[in-house]
């Protein structure tokens, strides 16, 4: 199965953002409007991702999101990775809030 994918610039300001990261690459800085769900939560945390709606997927660079992503669609949910992942995110200069008091980064 293809998992589509889209670079992190053209994720819509207004998308379910589904970050699948660590708690430390959390805290380090994330996407302001992010859903944090670790992806060794994800199978236990599922009925928390909209089925209503695209779901765009990121990690650090994006295989772990890949993997989610694919999970995701193949229980029927849209789901689409951020090629790049928070990497590509803080590249295309997308807001980034941290949970440190320190200006964020991508841990």
């Amino acid at each position: 199965m293809t998992v589509p994918e889209i670079p992190a610039s053209d994720v819509p300001t207004d998308g379910y953002l589904l970050d699948v990261r660590e708690q430390d690459e959390w805290v380090a800085g994330h996407a302001p409007e992010a859903v944090h769900i670790p992806m060794t939560q994800i199978q236990g945390r599922v009925e928390e991702v909209p089925g209503d709606r695209t779901v765009y997927v990121v990690c650090r660079v994006g295989g772990r999101s890949l993997q989610v992503a694919a999970w995701l669609n193949q229980l029927g949910r849209e789901a689409v990775n951020v090629d790049g992942g928070m990497q590509s995110w803080a590249g295309a200069s997308r807001p980034m809030v941290s949970e440190t008091g320190h200006p964020p980064f991508v841990a």
